[in-house]
């Protein structure tokens, strides 16, 4: 799909506006008027990047947070889009990739690179993201970092010797499977 001069002018334009305008409310609306579908209670932060050209392609569902300087990029030549589910939280830097979905009340830790679907309720970090622990109450602006973080639980074991290698349990099409984190030389 072609973009018109005009419409190209009117994306970017709002896009800047966003990223430095002052406050979330702002931005949510600024976003929405270049046609990102945005539902209730989302909040947006400082410096976020979200499709320039193709902003029809994404939805974030309602109460998402998208952490400061994180880019959502939801178009290459026959992408489907980027949807973030409710309740999700992208934090600072991330950076989302086209053709996936971020499932309800997962989290993105600073810095990562999503390219893949992410699972209800699951935390991923690392370039590329990857699954490091599930939680069970999503990261909200009600939510205290304590209560968040006792429903944390790892998904990796401890390694109690060196010659042990760390399990780290990956999500899959019919749930979890185990696989070993690194190869023993």
């Amino acid at each position: 799909m072609s973009e018109s001069l005009l419409r190209g002018f009117k994306n970017r334009l709002l896009q800047h506006l966003a990223r430095f305008g002052p406050g979330s409310k702002l931005r949510v609306y600024l976003h929405r008027a270049r046609g990102v579908r945005i539902g209730k209670g989302v909040w947006i932060g400082y410096d976020v990047i979200l499709d320039t050209s193709r902003p029809d392609l994404i939805t974030i569902e309602d109460d998402c947070a998208i952490s400061m300087r994180a880019m959502v990029i939801a178009h290459f030549k026959e992408s489907k889009g980027v949807k973030i589910e409710r309740g999700a939280f992208i934090g600072p830097g991330a950076i989302v990739l086209p053709n996936l979905v971020v499932g309800q009340g997962a989290v993105v830790k600073a810095g990562s690179v999503v390219s893949q679907s992410i699972p209800p309720g699951t935390i991923v970090q690392g370039n590329p993201a990857v699954p490091v622990a599930r939680c069970e109450i999503p990261l909200w602006q009600d939510i205290s970092l304590r209560e968040f973080s006792k429903g944390v639980k790892p998904l990796v074991s401890r390694v109690s010797s060196k010659n042990e290698s760390p399990v780290s349990r990956v999500p899959s099409s019919n749930g979890f499977v185990e696989t070993n984190s690194y190869q023993k030389n």
